[in-house]
């Protein structure tokens, strides 16, 4: 009877709470929304949270506001959010950065898989390979051939140590075999300016914020690092095609809530967002910044983190990469 009665009152419980999260749904959000950034206006996480706002707000009932918190890589944002009441009305713009390459770097204030709540991925980003106009490739196979000829003697940009554009550089120094200096700067711009100087030779970096240079003819793009093409640039081959099986150096954008956010809320909230990047408007809008809208389920969006980690922790331990 003990046991029976232990069964009986946890059945009760789960569905006396599942009643509670499905009630709160019914009645969220009571109040405006926050999207916490972890990044500065401008930034291409900035961007995509500013772009699906207005939409998602429209489909809440309540405005959806997007507050910048720099620092740390992030982390000083998703500690914000999780020091909020888990009821939907604050959440996170996860990256790559936070979720999956930073944890291999070293002791973090959360732990991003237990402390977080994946809602879903919005967008994934792929990096495109850039390379000054003085560099004489035209395509991925000729550079490779460049890169093997002048080993050591070619730069390679990023926006700083261990970022997805350093990581994307190291993967394909593997890949393709060649030797390749790293040059970390301190953010996007920095870089893509020693870039169009000619101070630095290469870059690994997403086509929101470099493309514009390849269409003015002050870059050359040669290859995107995706398993497929982008809708926004048919034209441009990926580095898959180019002979480096499986390079897919994806950065992605998603949504996380605080754990303990009731699972309906979190229902609630992706089934919303998926709406927002199904519509027209905006789905166009990612595609022409070299996005790929995605829109997962929160099971869906799990099970991405776990290998998406994965792999940015064997490019790190392979590179033997170390946080600054």
């Amino acid at each position: 009877m003990t046991s029976l009665f232990k069964t009986f009152a946890a059945g009760t419980a789960a569905a006396l709470a599942f009643a509670g999260s499905a009630a709160l749904a019914d009645t969220f959000p009571t109040k405006p929304v926050r999207i916490v950034v972890g990044f500065s206006p401008g930034g291409s996480n900035d961007i995509v949270a500013r772009l699906i706002a207005p939409k998602l707000g429209e489909l809440l009932g309540q405005q959806v506001v997007i507050e910048n918190k720099t620092g740390a890589g992030g982390a000083i944002a998703i500690s914000s959010v999780l020091a909020s009441p888990p009821d939907g009305h604050t959440l996170s713009m996860c990256t790559t950065g936070t979720s999956s390459i930073q944890p291999h770097l070293g002791p973090m204030p959360f732990n991003s898989e237990t402390d977080l709540v994946p809602v879903t991925q919005i967008a994934n980003a792929p990096y495109v390979l850039m390379v000054h106009s003085s560099v004489p490739a035209k395509n991925v196979k000729e550079f490779i051939a460049y890169a093997k000829q002048n080993p050591g003697k070619i730069n390679f940009a990023s926006s700083g140590n261990a970022t997805g554009g350093h990581l994307a550089g190291e993967m394909f120094k593997s890949l393709a075999g060649v030797n390749l200096v790293h040059v970390p700067y301190k953010g996007t711009s920095q870089a893509i300016s020693d870039l169009l100087s000619g101070q630095v030779q290469v870059i690994f970096d997403q086509p929101v914020s470099s493309m514009q240079y390849a269409r003015s003819g002050q870059l050359r793009a040669l290859g995107v690092g995706s398993l497929r093409r982008l809708g926004a640039f048919p034209d441009l081959p990926t580095i898959h095609e180019a002979g480096l099986p499986n390079f897919d150096p994806v950065t992605w954008t998603g949504i996380c809530a605080p754990k303990n956010t009731p699972p309906a809320v979190v229902a609630r909230l992706q089934a919303d967002i998926a709406k927002v990047l199904a519509m027209p408007e905006i789905s166009r809008k990612l595609v022409q910044d070299g996005l790929e809208p995605v829109g997962s389920t929160p099971e869906q969006f799990r099970e991405f983190l776990v290998a998406d980690k994965a792999k940015w922790g064997r490019i790190i331990k392979q590179a033997n990469i170390k946080a600054e």
